[in-house]
């Protein structure tokens, strides 16, 4: 009997807060959240600007914080031997702390700043004694984590996984990015829209809880969505350029489609990575044309790191649970910034105002550097 992977409860971080009720009112509304950076000294950097949430979280509190949320959510499984599976780069602001005072009499504790130390925390906070995976492949983290708890459910392996990921904006990938000079010059990611000029960091996080259906089923839980199709797939194109045609990113988004049983006529709306670079923003429009062939033209795309930054190593995660909102609100968050049409970058990129739809199978896809690609599809419970 093939084995259904169900979603029962979730946790988040935007730069709007935690939970689903500040998404609704900015993501879905189009809001950006993007502001002068306070939890570093940003004068020094060509850019000062990103989606930055209140404080200065760590990312065991902020992953603690979404999975107890999640748990909650979910009715409170039982979680003794899940797996933990977490998207992160590490908590680089104990590894900050280090080098700033590595003379001092007393070291600091930089065991955070370890990406594997970040599934591991979460996992002895919850009381779970089950494996533990850390994912560290960029932008695609959070996305992988998901998708290895669907994959080790759909085994056998585990009838739970809570997986996710986390990102909070630090001065260490800050400084790469803008050194990079990756930054949007105005101040505002506007992906797809001709006039784009770059990506801005976010704060960000999600937590999901996985589950085996048939066991969530019977335990009374609520499915919020299911899984019914996943795809990972690379190109190895270039070190940091996306293949020109998108050829990974299709691909797995065929798998996606292929293992969930059904056609591209079939998918309501695609939650897209959607940078806001120039080269992403075409390479991703001509996959999404290759995967969904004619009717590309007709499933409406857009990019909710408009309005929340890029999150890097949560954003597979978080847009994961944007695209859930979505899925069973019935409404299709908008590409906020969006005010030219761009020639290469043809398809419907919901504007600036989010748009009523019934919505049956949403795709959510990632990519990152190195040519890694991921695609989750979410089917309505």
């Amino acid at each position: 009997m093939k084995r259904e992977v169900a979603i029962t409860g979730f946790g988040a971080l935007s730069a709007f807060g935690y939970g689903e009720e500040p998404i609704r009112r900015h993501v879905f509304a189009g809001v950006p959240g993007f502001r002068p950076v306070t939890r570093f000294a940003s004068n020094r950097y060509r850019s000062s600007i990103a989606a930055e949430s209140d404080g200065c979280p760590r990312q065991r509190e902020v992953l603690l914080a979404c999975a107890r949320a999640a748990l909650s959510m979910a009715g409170s499984p039982d979680i003794a031997r899940s797996a933990v599976l977490v998207g992160t780069q590490g908590d680089f602001t104990t590894l900050h702390a280090f080098w700033e005072n590595a003379g001092a009499p007393r070291m600091v504790d930089i065991v955070e700043s370890v990406a594997a130390s970040q599934s591991e925390l979460l996992a002895a906070a919850l009381g779970i004694d089950g494996r533990t995976v850390a994912f560290n492949n960029g932008c695609v983290a959070g996305s992988n984590a998901i998708i290895h708890g669907c994959e080790l459910i759909a085994a056998g392996k585990e009838d739970c996984a809570i997986a996710g990921g986390c990102y909070v904006l630090d001065e260490e990938f800050f400084a790469k990015f803008d050194s990079g000079k990756a930054f949007a010059k105005d101040g505002r990611l506007r992906a797809f829209s001709a006039d784009r000029s770059g990506l801005l960091l976010g704060d960000g996080a999600a937590v999901l809880v996985l589950e085996e259906k048939g066991r969530a089923l019977a335990r009374g839980a609520r499915c919020l969505a299911t899984i019914p199709g996943w795809g990972m797939a690379g190109d190895g194109f270039h070190v940091c350029q996306p293949h020109p045609n998108g050829d990974g990113l299709a691909a797995a988004i065929r798998k996606a489609l292929r293992r969930a049983g059904i056609g591209p006529e079939e998918v309501s709306y695609v939650n897209a990575h959607g940078t806001g670079t120039r080269l992403n923003d075409i390479a991703e429009t001509r996959a999404i044309k290759q995967a969904l062939g004619d009717v590309a033209r007709r499933v409406p795309v857009s990019s909710t790191k408009t309005t929340t930054g890029h999150t890097l190593e949560a954003s597979g995660a978080l847009e994961t649970v944007i695209s859930l909102i979505a899925l069973r609100d019935g409404v299709i968050p908008p590409t906020a910034g969006y005010s030219a049409p761009d020639g290469e970058c043809d398809l419907d990129y919901v504007p600036n105002e989010p748009r009523a739809a019934r919505l049956h199978r949403v795709l959510n896809v990632s990519s990152a550097f190195g040519g890694i690609n991921t695609a989750i599809l979410l089917g309505s419970a």
